[in-house]
């Protein structure tokens, strides 16, 4: 999600590339392994639930997800090329994220953001980007078309949006209408009640941006989505998130999400990255 001016073919992905230090990744690694084997669920009637009931379950998801820390394997395909690489995620919602991408020699980009600043660093080119908090500069590192709040809902296998206002249900599937031909529709599992795909439709009734959710493991914030897919079709990009040792609802400090310039960088404007 994260693009240090993309090393090689990793366009879209750049956000995606960076989190927290070598210490983080001590603790993850000793994070004890997730089963994937759920609990037995409860199924959803026949056909479907009435529409509130299935609001309710999101108001409930979102209120027993608070935060995340994360080792993640990141794989981007699109027309301008493909590629893999290690992320270490750091989401605190509503409004705090913080990507380091990950190689072999170290750190190549670490991005932080809150409710005020966004900043970027890039260790081997020694630049240090600062600009305040939008969705426009989150969009110049992640090329995804959402804001900050919405974005760090998704990597917690949340639906990017509040779930107040009126939806009509459709099968296992809510939908609410935006307003001048766009729709937003979420659907769920057939019988753990979790949101499994959301997607943004144009007026044109052609997907504009998506995300899925899979792979439910148990944990004590209950099943969480272990793999997570980005696609935005009409611009033919895919990016496919795989969690590794998730650790959910722990305590993150506030400083892990600000970066002070380091003593030998040059400093830039975030918006001089253009986009």
């Amino acid at each position: 999600m994260t693009s240090p001016r993309r090393e090689g073919k990793d366009a879209w992905l750049p956000g995606f590339r960076y989190l927290i230090l070598t210490g983080a990744l001590a603790v993850l690694w000793s994070c004890a392994w997730l089963t994937r084997q759920a609990s037995p669920p409860e199924s959803l009637p026949e056909e479907h639930r009435a529409t509130q009931e299935l609001v309710q379950t999101l108001v409930q998801r979102s209120g027993e997800l608070r935060s995340l820390r994360a080792l993640a394997s990141v794989y981007y395909s699109g027309s301008d090329g493909k590629g893999g690489f290690q992320e270490v995620i750091l989401v605190h919602r509503p409004d705090r994220l913080r990507l380091e991408t990950l190689s072999p020699m170290g750190a190549i980009l670490i991005v932080t953001a809150d409710a005020d600043e966004m900043a970027g660093f890039h260790p081997r080119e020694g630049l240090f980007y600062r600009g305040r908090s939008s969705r426009q500069n989150l969009y110049r590192y992640t090329q995804i078309p959402l804001g900050l709040g919405e974005l760090t809902s998704v990597l917690m296998g949340l639906p990017p949006l509040p779930t107040q206002g009126p939806w009509d249900s459709d099968g296992r599937s809510i939908i609410r209408d935006l307003g001048g031909g766009w729709k937003e529709a979420i659907s769920f599992h057939p019988t753990l009640w979790l949101p499994t795909k959301w997607q943004r439709s144009n007026p044109e009734g052609r997907v504009e941006l998506s995300a899925q959710f899979s792979d439910f493991s148990s944990t004590p914030a209950g099943l969480f989505p272990l793999k997570i897919v980005l696609q935005a079709p009409l611009q033919q990009r895919r990016l496919e998130i795989s969690y590794q040792y998730p650790e959910l609802n722990v305590d993150l400090s506030p400083v892990l999400f600000v970066q002070q310039k380091p003593e030998n960088a040059r400093e830039l404007p975030l918006d001089s990255l253009g986009g």
